[in-house]
């Protein structure tokens, strides 16, 4: 069985983005074994992302892309728990990644609760009129509305969108693997786009 060390403990921390304490309990349960200590806290990750939800995240950083052209542009407010994290390559990866995507797709808010009310009634108003013009009775034409107004917020809300480099994830999928690859809860905290010439 191999000595755990503070040293050791450290190593398996910068490999795996987990918590201190999870890495000397992983390598306590693996014998020392670092390869079985990193799958070891892998095959945790999922059921550690739960237990993170209801921590703060209160560092991270900001995070800028400029469209090539430099005609567009995305800043990026990302939060973490710790700044160690906020430091590390997967990070500032996945915070460009988002700010990309951003820049692809011009979401209009991060979740479906951002959204404005106004808009919202706007929508399901539209929804309604549409519906009731194709001949809907009323019951119908409400449940028409509701799976519209699903699609619409899939379409503008950053986490429901689809992810531009991978599709058959999500934003918020993104969020929930990273969260579980570097060990700490994750926030899209706000985004702002800028095109040249606009207000």
């Amino acid at each position: 069985m191999a000595q755990i060390t503070a040293a050791r403990v450290r190593e398996l921390r910068e490999r795996t983005g987990i918590g201190m304490m999870d890495c000397k309990k992983a390598l306590a349960e693996t014998g020392g074994d670092m390869e079985k200590a990193v799958e070891h806290l892998r095959k945790q990750g999922m059921s550690a992302v739960e237990k993170r939800s209801g921590r703060d995240a209160k560092d991270g950083l900001i995070n800028s892309y400029i469209h090539p052209g430099s005609r567009l542009g995305v800043l990026l407010e990302v939060n973490c728990e710790t700044d160690f994290v906020a430091r590390t390559d997967d990070f500032r990866e996945f915070t460009r990644d988002v700010a990309m995507h951003i820049a692809a797709e011009q979401p209009l808010a991060v979740s479906r609760e951002e959204i404005d009310q106004a808009v919202v009634d706007k929508e399901k108003e539209i929804y309604l009129e549409q519906a009731r013009n194709e001949g809907k009775p009323e019951q119908i034409a409400e449940r028409i509305v509701t799976g519209r107004l699903d699609k619409f917020f899939q379409d503008v809300c950053l986490l429901e969108q689809a992810f531009v480099k991978d599709p058959d994830k999500t934003i918020e999928d993104l969020v929930t693997e990273q969260t579980a690859k570097i060990g700490e809860k994750i926030t899209i905290r706000r985004f702002a786009c800028f095109r040249l010439g606009e207000e």
